[in-house]
């Protein structure tokens, strides 16, 4: 696959769509690139973590909002079970459940007041994205 090392909006937008639809080969250093871009066309980002156990979760939570300049979300107690969180940093909405379902990953959607913003959901996206930068916990 080829892929440009410096992506336009609408490239990061592609980039990110396909990534809830490959076997996790994207490589990473662009994947946060487009993020990162697609991120600042939006107000903010709401977010769901679907992962094999709530401390998984909840590192793979902490890592993108550190990643994207959130404040770290309220306090969550971690589950032994795979687990879904959901949140939504505006609202400082979060909470954390049992989840059945199969897919591993996380959920960014973008939200944007503006009609020229982004509004779209991108995932899932890996829960590993930012393991290896230096903030990630």
């Amino acid at each position: 696959m080829d892929i440009p090392t410096t992506l336009t909006r609408n490239d990061a937008q592609r980039f990110l769509l396909k990534a809830g639809f490959t076997d996790g080969t994207l490589p990473y250093p662009q994947l946060r690139q487009a993020l990162a871009i697609v991120a600042e066309h939006c107000d903010y980002q709401i977010f769901g973590v679907c992962a094999g156990d709530g401390v998984a979760a909840i590192r793979a939570l902490h890592a993108y909002t550190d990643a994207l300049g959130y404040d770290r979300p309220p306090e969550l107690a971690p589950i032994a079970e795979a687990a879904y969180i959901k949140y939504n940093p505006k609202t400082d909405l979060c909470y954390i459940n049992p989840y059945e379902g199969n897919e591993r990953g996380v959920l960014v959607s973008c939200q944007s007041v503006y009609d020229t913003g982004i509004r779209d959901i991108y995932g899932h996206l890996p829960l590993d994205l930012f393991d290896d930068l230096p903030d990630a916990t």
